[in-house]
């Protein structure tokens, strides 16, 4: 389906029954872009930490290698990356753990056929997953998240004179718009008329999945995403074309799709669930207590020539003005495993 056709076919469903939800939107304009494009890297639309440099993705598989082997080299730990974008964080992070002893089993959590060709290049021997619910549940599971809560849908609620609205999205004169739909009973003081609260259901029951399964398997989960260590109020939802900012409400399954990842409400989900919670730590603190430092020594040693440009990698990755600080690490591990490095 054509970026064009899929803007018809929701004008339509629009015009037939009415105005969607903002999750509806978001579920729609996604699934149909990433099935449609491959959007990473300068020539696409954005780089996530992968793409930047290698030194990211080794130093997760380091993280996870590490703790596998203070649980004792369990036997069948299995490597599950959720949206695993081109496979370049699994091709690094798998060349840090055989490394280091482990042979994991790869598992991708991924819907769109084209990325998966791309992983499948990088990754040959993975085998592939369209939702959480359907891995394995007979092995520990090491599992990595890199930019992959920003993408899931959200809802929004506005608040008005009369109450809290859930926000639709209509199409009204030739284009699509934000308007406040029925009333609904929320759990919400009453706020400035247009102040916008988010949240994400899928989120929620996503990561309550993980932290069930971590209970009941063994292994961990670290989370990697952009977003606030506490929930608040405030729209977040963006849309990215060509590494610029663009109109979230134009041209839907042209542009990505996000919104900052709410680390608090993550948590919440994950309590209860019987696994330890590390975390939030922003990423410049947790690449520098996992050694990037060295590691970006390493390499400029090995290719001096390229010391520049992995200074300026690892620069990006670390700095409070760049990524540093926006970007935040998660853990969650079974209670049966250890304590994991990096969030000190």
């Amino acid at each position: 389906m054509s970026d064009s056709l899929l803007k018809r076919r929701l004008a339509r469903l629009i015009s037939t029954t009415g105005p969607i939800p903002v999750s509806t939107w978001m579920t729609e304009a996604n699934a149909h872009y990433y099935a449609a494009r491959d959007p990473f890297g300068e020539a696409g639309d954005f780089t996530t930490a992968p793409e930047i440099s290698q030194m990211f993705g080794e130093l997760i598989g380091l993280w996870l290698v590490d703790l596998w082997i203070r649980a004792g080299r369990p036997e069948g730990a299995a490597l599950v990356e959720l949206g695993p974008g081109r496979g370049t964080l699994a091709a690094d992070a798998l060349r840090a753990m055989r490394g280091a002893g482990l042979e994991p089993e790869v598992h991708f959590v991924e819907a769109s056929p084209l990325l998966r060709s791309a992983q499948a290049e990088r990754v040959p021997e993975a085998a592939w997953y369209n939702d959480v619910t359907t891995l394995p549940d007979d092995r520990p599971l090491l599992i990595v998240a890199n930019e992959f809560f920003d993408a899931l849908p959200i809802r929004q609620l506005v608040a008005t004179r009369r109450g809290w609205h859930e926000r639709l999205v209509a199409y009204a004169d030739g284009a699509f718009v934000p308007v406040p739909g029925p009333l609904i009973p929320a759990p919400l003081a009453p706020a400035e008329t247009g102040t916008i609260v988010e949240t994400s259901p899928a989120s929620a029951s996503t990561v309550r999945e993980l932290a069930r399964r971590l209970a009941a398997q063994g292994g961990a989960a670290l989370i990697a995403d952009y977003g606030h260590v506490r929930s608040g109020i405030g729209e977040t939802l963006q849309a990215v074309s060509s590494h610029g900012f663009a109109d979230p409400w134009d041209e839907p399954g042209a542009r990505d799709l996000t919104a900052h990842v709410d680390f608090e409400a993550l948590c919440r989900a994950a309590e209860g669930q019987g696994v330890r919670l590390s975390g939030p730590r922003p990423q410049g603190e947790w690449l520098q207590a996992m050694g990037i430092d060295a590691r970006a020594a390493a390499l400029a040693g090995r290719a001096p020539d390229r010391s520049s440009e992995i200074e300026d990698a690892r620069d990006r990755l670390v700095s409070p003005d760049r990524m540093g600080t926006l970007f935040k690490m998660l853990a969650l591990t079974s209670p049966d495993w250890p304590e994991p490095e990096g969030f000190a």
